[in-house]
């Protein structure tokens, strides 16, 4: 449904690390970075689908939610979130309301965003 989306982000080099680690397990990774505007794109191999920006304003409400190939992914995405100075907002797991395979975790990043891995299968 969409091309790409752009995320605000009050410190670029603050968020660049945080989305660099938190990514890398769902294999999305920095394809294209952009220092004169402080913005850089993240995806698979030759996409990038989702921008960050250092530009006002930046919000601490938005919602990205990124598809895990495996439940493993999303386990490895929340810790490497976590560990790249993202805070917990809902260890692994199965979100029954949402539909019984749905596995997720989230981790707000930097700016307070909740960041979110799912995969819908077992």
């Amino acid at each position: 449904m969409f091309d790409h989306v752009g995320l605000n982000v009050q410190d670029f080099e603050r968020s660049r690390a945080f989305y660099q680690e938190a990514l890398e397990p769902l294999g999305l990774k920095e394809r294209a970075v952009f220092e004169e505007s402080k913005s850089a794109g993240f995806g698979p191999e030759g996409k990038y689908g989702f921008w960050i920006v250092q530009r006002e304003p930046y919000g601490t409400g938005t919602h990205v939610a990124f598809t895990a190939p495996d439940r493993a992914a999303v386990d490895a995405f929340h810790a490497a979130g976590v560990a790249a100075g993202g805070t917990d907002n809902g260890a692994p797991g199965i979100r029954e309301r949402y539909h019984s395979a749905y596995y997720a975790a989230f981790v707000h990043d930097p700016d307070g965003n909740n960041i979110e891995a799912v995969c819908h299968s077992g």
